[in-house]
Order: structure tokens, then sequence, then C-alpha cells
């Protein structure tokens, strides 16, 4: 069950998006603000954070007059590896860049729920103990280096 109006236009927008035929939606911010009786920059705080590379999606917006906002919803193939994408990364994660990155790859059934679960607990800061900016250099190497395992590991 939805907790505030954002979760309840993600949920909306993920659902219209999987229901489209052509892969993507098209969005006007003004129409969905008054279908959800809400100012647009609420819009534009769901998409922004909850519909970004690390959850699997690309934005594309056009302003103006007839302008709209175009989600895409991508997913990780074999050219685009999970070891090249924390490499992408750089040397720091954050907790929230860690999680979206782990719900994405238990979505695309890269992982299961079970090592999904280990991945999330195990990344926390209250895990990660120490000062920032290492506790985000340990979560790098942490994430980067279980990927790894998975990456190359065959039942």
């Amino acid at each position: 069950m939805p907790n505030n109006i954002s979760d309840v236009i993600e949920q909306y927008l993920k659902r219209i998006l999987e229901e489209s035929d052509v892969g993507f939606i098209e969005i006007q911010r003004s129409e969905l603000a008054s279908l959800f009786h809400c100012v647009p920059s609420q819009i534009n705080y769901v998409i922004s954070t909850r519909f970004t590379m690390d959850h699997g999606y690309v934005v594309e917006s056009k302003r103006g007059g007839g302008g709209y906002i175009r989600i895409r919803q991508v997913r990780l193939d074999p050219e685009h590896t999970l070891l090249q994408l924390l490499r992408d990364w750089g040397d720091e994660v954050t907790q929230s860049a860690s999680e979206a990155l782990i719900e994405r790859l238990e979505r695309e059934q890269w992982i299961t729920g079970r090592e999904a679960a280990m991945l999330q607990i195990m990344l926390r800061r209250e895990v990660l103990s120490v000062e920032l900016p290492l506790r985000d250099r340990l979560r790098a190497r942490l994430l980067y280096t279980a990927l790894q395992v998975l990456a190359t590991y065959e039942d």
C-alpha cells in the first residue's frame, strides 16, 4: 500500500510503462500533476529520484509547448555486465544508489531475492559503521566484490 503521493505517482507510472506496447511512455507534467492533485514539482521529484539510471530508467524531456517527459526502462544485457556497471560508478557508492542497483538486479533476475536481501543488509550504513567518505568507498568495494563472485559463479 503506498505511503504517500510520491509512491502513488511512482506506482502509476510503472504500471502504465509495463502496459506500454512501445517500451516507453510519454507524459505531460502538468496533466499528471492535475490527475494527482499535486504541484508539477512533485512530478519532477518522483521522476528525478525514482526513475534514474540506477533504477533502470532513462528519462528524456522536451520543454515548451507540446513538451513531454519520456520514460524508458532499460535492462542490463550481456554487453553491459554487472561489473562494468560498477566500474562506471567509480570508487564510491552511496547507500541509496546501492539499494537502487540491488533492487534492479533482483527485478531483472540477475540475483535472487535472498541474495538481494543479504546485499542490502550487508551494505547498510549501520553495518558499515565508519565515517564518510570511507563508508561509501567500502560499500563500493564490497558490492563490486560480491557482484564479481555472482557474475562468475556457475552452479
